[in-house]
């Protein structure tokens, strides 16, 4: 039983009927046939398409092939197929693509964008003879033989629908299209590899249901054409002579059928078989007539050499006297196409049947072959769609590699990282402790540089408190210090802030070191010097106002005393310029009020404004 993973199912769709075989590769080498399976469509009418998707769903459920790898060939009379000889090349091979595009886009009758289409390179060697006469006339004339390397091109193109409608149907089926040649193109390789390995040229004639593939192999050169004249044209001049049905015509050729011998032969009892062996005849001189006009083609236009034998195929060169009617008519040797030397048959083959339909095995051993060497004719026609297909499907495995790759690099960053954390975590768990301490201390210390601020702020404040006590006792000290003799301060007013005198009982004895009270004349009594005060003893105390603010000028009362008409406060106020509380401003002493004396009174009073240096807080 042939192992799908090491075995091919080639299939080859012909006009007039499906053929399978299954092929398996053992490892020491070769080809094996395991099983094998034919098909004829009974109705040459219906769709194409549709008729192959029946009978290929039902061969294979009744021979269940089991290969996932098919190689697919499909009749010639579908496709198109050209010899082309292309223009000299001059050793510039780098050009062989554009030339066989342009040549491709010549012959092919379809647009490019409609085919799918595939060309195979042929080198040959010309030989061009060239004869030099002597100048004596009793010497031979020298021939020179010139060779020259000649380049063609076997051009193959068919319709996209024309290979999808098959390929289609095949995919469905979970197999895997390996290739899909042209019948005449397989047929080639098999004879390639087994009666056509010299360098001879044979005609190869596959005479199938609708067409009749001609191949010229010769040496590595190959010719190919598909003539419409076949089987069925039997068939069809059967069932008009008998007015029968294309299927009744179609046994009763079968039973029946022969290719007339030419000459005085004696004809058969049997009139059917009379009429159809004489209608056998004519088509096959008809298809003997295209035979002869291929070969002109061939050695005229191609300069190729005549064939030297014929080798027959298909299902159509099974009618008696077929071989002996060409070689009658070619005058060459004429044999049937042999493949099953390149093959070993399987011990499940029916080796009966398959002795039947021999003729019909060239194009399964042809596709056959490319799964363990390389053919002669190496063309594909696999559709676009297949070729991307496949290509994704290559690339399937770097893609998966990359993934591969890209899940592996991420799994080490993964590993780094949680390496990294965990190493991380150590030195955090190390460190924690000494960071809850660090914390502590710096809570402390925040705490401490808390009661420090508090402090201090306490301290500025009593400090501050001291200073602005400092500058009242030396603002008051330089008062003192600089009124004239004849001059008493009686009142201090600030803004915000008050000094008043207030009448008591008791004298404050700093008031009185200060000397508030004026300068006293240490020659008086002390009745005399209470006599020269005011009625009621006055002391100096300070008022807080409800809202303070600092101090920037004080409103002085004074009291002097007049004598020859000398103004004291003029005095006083050049004696505040040289002062530290004071300003030295001209604007700096404004008197405000003025009360002269009564009378004989001499004792005057006045307000005034005085403006200080630099304020003094409250």
């Amino acid at each position: 039983m042939a192992k799908k993973e090491n075995s091919v199912l080639a299939i080859d769709i012909g006009g007039a009927s499906l053929k399978m075989a299954e092929f398996s590769f053992p490892e020491g080498g070769g080809v094996v046939l395991e099983k094998f399976a034919f098909h004829d469509f009974e109705d040459r009418d219906a769709d194409p398409g549709a008729a192959f998707a029946e009978a290929y769903r039902q061969l294979l459920a009744e021979h269940q092939f089991r290969s996932k790898s098919v190689c697919l060939s499909i009749s010639g009379q579908t496709s198109f197929s050209r010899l082309s000889k292309l223009p000299p090349l001059s050793g510039n091979m780098n050009a062989v693509s554009r030339i066989v595009e342009f040549e491709a886009k010549q012959v092919v009758p379809y647009p490019m964008d409609e085919v799918v289409w595939g060309y195979q390179l042929i080198s040959h060697i010309q030989k061009i003879e060239h004869t030099i006469e002597s100048e004596n006339p009793e010497e031979e004339p020298i021939v020179e033989v010139e060779e020259n390397e000649d380049f063609e091109a076997l051009f193959v193109a068919v319709k996209n629908e024309q290979v999808t409608m098959y390929t289609d149907v095949i995919l469905d089926s979970g197999k895997d299209i390996l290739s899909v040649d042209i019948a005449p193109v397989a047929m080639f390789n098999a004879a390639k590899a087994t009666q056509c390995a010299g360098d001879e040229s044979t005609l190869l004639l596959n005479i199938g249901g609708r067409c009749t593939s001609l191949v010229i192999a010769d040496a590595g050169r190959i010719f190919v054409r598909s003539i419409p004249i076949a089987g069925d044209t039997v068939t069809q001049q059967v069932s008009k002579e008998f007015g029968i049905s294309f299927q009744e015509a179609e046994e009763l050729k079968r039973r029946h059928g022969f290719v007339a011998l030419g000459g005085a032969y004696e004809e058969p009892e049997s009139e059917v078989a009379a009429t159809i062996s004489k209608i056998a005849r004519n088509v096959m001189t008809r298809l003997h007539g295209e035979i002869n006009r291929s070969i002109n083609v061939w050695r005229s236009q191609h300069g190729g050499n005549a064939p030297v034998r014929l080798l027959l195929a298909g299902g159509g060169s099974l009618m008696y006297y077929t071989q002996e009617f060409f070689h009658e008519k070619l005058h060459l040797p004429v044999d049937y196409l042999n493949v099953f030397s390149a093959v070993t048959l399987g011990d499940q083959v029916d080796r009966q049947q398959l002795l039947d339909v021999a003729p019909m095995f060239p194009e399964l051993v042809g596709m056959s072959l490319r799964k363990i060497t390389t053919c002669p004719v190496d063309i594909s026609l696999i559709p676009q769609s297949i070729r991307f297909q496949k290509a994704f499907q290559r690339k399937k495995v770097y893609f998966y590699i990359s993934a591969a790759s890209v899940v592996l690099c991420l799994l080490i960053f993964l590993a780094a990282v949680m390496h990294r954390k965990q190493y991380s975590m150590t030195l955090v768990s190390g460190t924690k402790g000494g960071v809850e301490s660090t914390q502590q201390m710096r809570d402390q210390i925040k705490r401490l540089e808390g009661e420090l601020n508090s402090a201090r702020a306490a301290y500025d404040e009593a400090a501050n408190f001291f200073r602005e006590r400092e500058k009242w006792i030396g603002m008051l000290q330089e008062l003192q210090q600089i009124m004239p003799d004849m001059m008493w301060l009686v009142a201090l007013e600030g803004e915000g802030t008050t000094i008043e005198p207030q009448v008591t009982q008791n004298v404050d004895p700093m008031m009185a070191d200060m000397g508030l009270f004026g300068p006293m004349d240490p020659g008086m009594a002390p009745e005399q010097q209470s006599a020269s005060l005011a009625p009621e003893t006055k002391v100096f105390v300070r008022k807080e106002a409800e809202k303070l603010s600092d101090v920037k000028e004080l409103r002085l009362k004074f009291y002097t005393l007049t004598l020859d008409n000398d103004l004291v406060e003029d005095e006083f106020r050049k004696a505040l310029k040289n002062t530290k509380y004071f300003s030295d401003a001209d604007d700096a002493f404004v008197i405000q009020e003025y009360e002269g004396g009564r009378g004989t009174d001499n004792l005057k009073s006045f307000t005034a404004l005085v403006k200080l240096k630099e304020p003094i807080k409250k």
